[in-house]
């Protein structure tokens, strides 16, 4: 089974940035697209951002979009989600997934179950 780790929460001021990590071991995820998912107190997981296998095609939740940008690179077996413009709003835990679906042309789907591997998630809080 592949084991996802993430890193790279915080805190950060409204306005600010950060940059959030996800490294897989344990088996291959290079030819499964991935996904960055949050979950507030209270609330249930919300969709953040997905990226294919090759890293061709992205997809963004309205809420995030123009401010946050996700990445992968191959050959490290890494997935970014670099976070600009921050705001209170996305103070949650941030958890990577991987698709269980390979070889998607588009970027992965927005329900979880379309996800069958989890990170622990990361914390991020956005002050103001």
């Amino acid at each position: 089974q592949v084991q996802l780790v993430e890193s790279g929460g915080g805190l950060a001021q409204a306005g600010g940035s950060l940059r959030l990590s996800c490294a897989a071991s344990g088996g291959t995820a290079t030819r499964y697209g991935m996904g960055w998912f949050r979950q507030a107190p209270g609330k249930e997981r919300e969709f953040v951002a997905s990226i294919n296998w090759s890293g061709s095609s992205t997809r963004y939740a309205d809420s995030v979009k123009g401010r946050f940008t996700i990445s992968r690179d191959i050959l490290k077996n890494t997935m970014s989600l670099q976070m600009n413009s921050l705001k209170p709003e996305d103070t949650a835990v941030y958890y990577c997934a991987k698709d269980q679906m390979s070889f998607r042309s588009g970027a992965p789907m927005t329900p979880p179950h379309e996800y069958d591997s989890w990170g622990q998630g990361t914390q991020v809080t956005v002050s103001s």
